[in-house]
C-alpha cells in the first residue's frame, strides 16, 4: 500500500510513520512530491491493518496497491525515474540512443562503429560479448575478450557501454567492464539472474520476453527493484506472433501503457522488433512519437559480413540519416536529441 501524507506534513511526522511501518516488519520507500510526501509500503506477506497508520499525525490516507507489481508501479512512485549513466540521463527530457553492433567481432570493428555512431549523436555504445543464439552452431560471442574490447573502446570514445549478461555467475565479470547490464529477452524470467543483477546495484536494461505480457515484464523488473536497485530500464523489442513478414511484432502500444503503469524509463529496440534494416527508421520514429525514452539500434560498418544479425543492422551513413529524421519527431513530443 501507499501512505499519503498531508500537505505540509513535518519531517518528524514522516519519520514517525516510517518507524511504525518498519516496526510492523515492512520496508518503506519515500517519494517526495512538490506538495505531498508518499510513503510506499512493501509488506512481509502478512495482512497489514491500515487503520492504526491512518490515525497517525500527518497522515491523510492510505491506498492499497492492487497490482501485483508494487515497486515498479506508478502508484507507488508517481514521479518518472531517471537513470543516470556516466552523465547520460535515461528517462529525462533527452531521447537517449544506444547504438552499435549486435556482436563485438574485433577491436577495429567496434571502434569504427563507435566513432560513427557517436559522430551521428548516439549516447551509449551497445555490443554483445556473450551471444545467446537459437542455434548452438551460430557465433556465440568473444566472451571476456569482447568485454575487454568494449572497455577499451569506451576509453577511446567516452561512450558508456551496455552489454548482455547471461548467467548469475557472469554478473561480477560483466560488471567489471560494462556500465549497463542487459537482460536479454530469453532471460527475462531467469529469476536467479534477476536477483544477481539487482544485488549488483548497476543500471539494468531489461528486455521484454518474446512471448511475455507487460505484467510479466513488470514483475521481472520487481525482482531487480526488490534489492533496492531502482536503476531499471524497460525495453520493448517485439513479441512473437503469427506474422511472417517481420522477425517479431513490435508492440508500439506497450510504450504508452508501460509509461502509464510504471515510473521506469522505456526504450524500444526496432532492430530486433522488425528484423529488417529498412523498417528500423520508420519504426524508430513511431516509437519516439509514442513516448519512448530512448532507442536501441544495431549498427555495423559492413552488415553483409556481420557474424550476427546483419539483416537488421544499419550502416553508419543510414544511422546518421535516422538520427536526423528523429529530430523533428522528438521536438514535436517535447524531447531533445
Amino acid at each position: 500500500m501507499i501512505v499519503v501524507m498531508k500537505q505540509g506534513a513535518t519531517s518528524a511526522q514522516i519519520v514517525n510513520v516510517t518507524a511504525r511501518i518498519e516496526q510492523l516488519g515492512c520496508r518503506v520507500h519515500i517519494s517526495e512530491g512538490e506538495e505531498r510526501t508518499i510513503i510506499g509500503v512493501i509488506g512481509n506477506g502478512r495482512p497489514l491493518d491500515r487503520r492504526p497508520i491512518e490515525r497517525m499525525d500527518g497522515v491523510e490516507r492510505t491506498v492499497p496497491i492492487l497490482r501485483p507489481f508494487k515497486l515498479a508501479s506508478r502508484e507507488f512512485h508517481p514521479k518518472n525515474t531517471v537513470v543516470p549513466v556516466n552523465g547520460v540521463m535515461i528517462g529525462g527530457k533527452q531521447l537517449v540512443v544506444m547504438a552499435g553492433p549486435c556482436a563485438v567481432e574485433s577491436h577495429d570493428q567496434l571502434l569504427e562503429t563507435a566513432r560513427a555512431v557517436k559522430s551521428a549523436g548516439a549516447h551509449v555504445l551497445r555490443g554483445g560479448a556473450f551471444k545467446p543464439r537459437t542455434s548452438p552452431y551460430s557465433f556465440q560471442g568473444l566472451g571476456e575478450e569482447g568485454l575487454r574490447i568494449l572497455a577499451a573502446v569506451r576509453e577511446e570514445t567516452g561512450l558508456p557501454v551496455v552489454t548482455e549478461v547471461m548467467a548469475p555467475q557472469q554478473v561480477p565479470l560483466v560488471t567489471t567492464y560494462a556500465d549497463i547490464l542487459q537482460i536479454g529477452a530469453r532471460n527475462m524470467q531467469n529469476y536467479a539472474l534477476l536477483h544477481a543483477v539487482g544485488e549488483a546495484q548497476r543500471p539494468v536494461l531489461l528486455k521484454r520476453g518474446m512471448m511475455s505480457t507487460l505484467e510479466e515484464l513488470l514483475m521481472a523488473a520487481e525482482y531487480i527493484l526488490s534489492h533496492g536497485n531502482d536503476r531499471v530500464i524497460l525495453c520493448e523489442r517485439g513479441i512473437r506472433t503469427f506474422e511472417q513478414y517481420t522477425r517479431n511484432t513490435l508492440d508500439i502500444s506497450a510504450v504508452p501503457l508501460l509509461k502509464q503503469l510504471s515510473h521506469l524509463p522505456v526504450i524500444v529496440d526496432p532492430s530486433h522488433g522488425t528484423g529488417k534494416w529498412r523498417l528500423v527508421e520508420p519504426v524508430s520514429r513511431a516509437a519516439v512519437a509514442a513516448g519512448a525514452d530512448g532507442l536501441l539500434i544495431e549498427v555495423h560498418p559492413h552488415p553483409e559480413e556481420a557474424l550476427s544479425d546483419g539483416a537488421q543492422s544499419l550502416k553508419p551513413a543510414r544511422f546518421a540519416e535516422l538520427m536526423q529524421s528523429l529530430e523533428p519527431v522528438a521536438e514535436a513530443v517535447g524531447r531533445t536529441l
